[in-house]
């Protein structure tokens, strides 16, 4: 090989190194915007929720006007029709009075079913759900709140009609998707809603007959489990092709309170909307475990609240339990250990109803519903004892899942590390022989889990007693074995 030939082997290899340098490099960059991305979204979420009374005046400064991002909001757009013919009967300010009460009434229903007002245009109303506070039930929110509108303006028309007294006509159209908003002001925060999402809702407003509720296609799949709809026909949308539209007629009958209506929903629906809502219920509590638990947590830490709350709802339906229970299962496994966050390690689960209470009013459950969560929350104090109750059952079957799954050892391993930490037990060696002990006398408390679990949790007592040891030398050595593994751990 010549001079030239090697000169042009080390430049690949140095371009080819450089390559893998950049990389690398790129790789870092990416995860580390992934994690602003994160933090961001995180900051906007507080900043929606937060009273601005209470933010620092750095953050106060920026509030004039700053651009949000949601990629599932829910627009209602509301046309009021029949202006020229009532301008003839009555004077310009009745009529501006007459429109005022209107809006006021419709500002009511938004407040109501927690729908953002976005702008109000002459005889025209708009407002969005998911906006500022992303929630997964916007597009039912939305609805409900337009055959609420439709059933007030219907009724006051009768109202007017009787006394020979010209009234208005309205049309709605509802869309679901992204948009853009921007945020305007200090003490009052208002917002200007942008993109294809907007536009869509106006032209299904201006496609609906007078006193229709007219939806896409996307709202409708959303919805399509609560409310009785028809289909309407196609509407030319650019990008799109043509898009589908339907007539929301009501609340199907199994979940309507007033049957021959269908305004008005019952337990039932609200029961299958909680089990819908129990998403976002989720990513909040979620996200303040996973924020506020001591560190030295290792066992009891966010993923265990997954976990349980994932098992809880298996041995639910394993069981046969309805959707209320569900509810009740999912929504206790998920705040079973919040406890840990205000206060020492003993005592956790009382700590972690009163969370509960003072969280779960603000999404609609009831105080039975309540009540009945933290019952269940209760039951899962050590040693358990479900006092025959399914649901008591179902949850301690669920926490203790662990005991006969596969990955055992290095789950009883970190709830080691977690016990040790607070000087709750001595050595590795001594924790394997309480474990022997413990799994020994625990028994599952449901069918399911004995059928889930059962077979492997004897297996696993087999694999502990062979690693117990009765040398203190022995134990000693397993003990720094068992360090060394944690910090290499780390280190990686």
């Amino acid at each position: 090989m010549d001079s030239k030939d090697q000169d042009l082997v080390y430049r690949i290899k140095k371009l080819i190194e450089e390559n893998k340098e950049l990389t690398e490099q790129n790789k870092k960059i990416s995860t580390e915007f992934e994690k602003i991305e994160n933090e961001l979204e995180r900051y906007k979420k507080l900043i929606a929720i937060v009273p601005q009374e209470l933010l620092p005046k750095d953050v106060m400064a920026n509030l004039n006007e700053r651009t949000l991002r949601f990629k599932m909001a829910t627009v209602l757009y509301l046309d009021i029709q029949g202006l020229k013919d009532i301008a003839s009967e009555r004077n310009s300010q009745e009529i501006i009075d007459e429109l005022d009460e209107i809006f006021i009434h419709f500002n009511s229903i938004t407040t109501k079913y927690k729908i953002q007002k976005i702008k109000t245009i002459g005889d025209a109303y708009m407002v969005a759900g998911g906006v500022p506070v992303k929630n997964i039930t916007n597009p039912i929110d939305v609805v409900l709140a337009a055959l609420e509108m439709e059933e007030y303006l219907s009724n006051l028309k009768e109202q007017y009609e009787a006394q020979n007294k010209k009234f208005w006509n309205l049309r709605l159209g509802i869309h679901t998707g992204p948009v853009t908003a921007t945020a305007y002001g200090k003490k009052k925060i208002s917002y200007d809603l942008k993109g294809d999402t907007v536009n869509i809702a106006t032209r299904m407003a201006a496609a609906s007959d007078t006193g229709k509720i007219n939806i896409s296609v996307m709202t409708f799949e959303l919805i399509r489990e609560y409310f009785i709809c028809e289909f309407h026909g196609k509407i030319p949308v650019k990008y799109m092709g043509d898009l589908d539209m339907y007539y929301v007629k009501r609340i199907k009958h199994a979940y309507s309170l007033d049957r021959k209506v269908g305004r008005v929903s019952n337990d039932i629906f609200r029961i299958k909307y909680n089990l819908r809502q129990i998403t976002d219920l989720q990513e909040l509590v979620l996200d303040m475990l996973e924020r506020e638990l001591p560190h030295y947590l290792y066992y009891h830490n966010y993923k265990h609240t997954i976990d349980v709350v994932n098992q809880a709802e298996l041995i639910g339906y394993g069981e046969g339990v309805d959707d209320e229970a569900i509810l009740i299962l999912r929504t206790a496994a998920l705040f079973h250990d919040a406890g840990h966050i205000n206060g020492g390690y003993d005592g956790h689960e009382y700590r972690s109803t009163v969370i509960a209470r003072e969280w779960l009013p603000k999404y609609n459950y009831t105080e039975e519903q309540i009540d009945r969560i933290c019952d269940v929350i209760m039951a899962t104090e050590l040693p358990p004892r479900p006092e025959g109750n399914l649901l008591k059952r179902i949850i301690c079957d669920a926490d203790l899942d662990y005991l006969g799954r596969s990955d055992f050892i290095p789950v009883s391993n970190n709830l080691y590390r977690e016990l040790k930490a607070q000087s709750k037990i001595n050595s590795l060696n001594d924790w394997n022989k309480m474990q022997v002990k413990f799994l020994s006398n625990h028994q599952f408390f449901t069918e399911t889990a004995n059928k889930l679990r059962e077979v492997n949790k004897q297996k696993q007592i087999d694999r502990i007693s062979d690693i117990i040891v009765e040398d203190l030398d022995e134990a000693k050595k397993l003990e720094e074995d068992f360090e060394k593994q944690i910090t290499l751990k780390n280190d990686k």
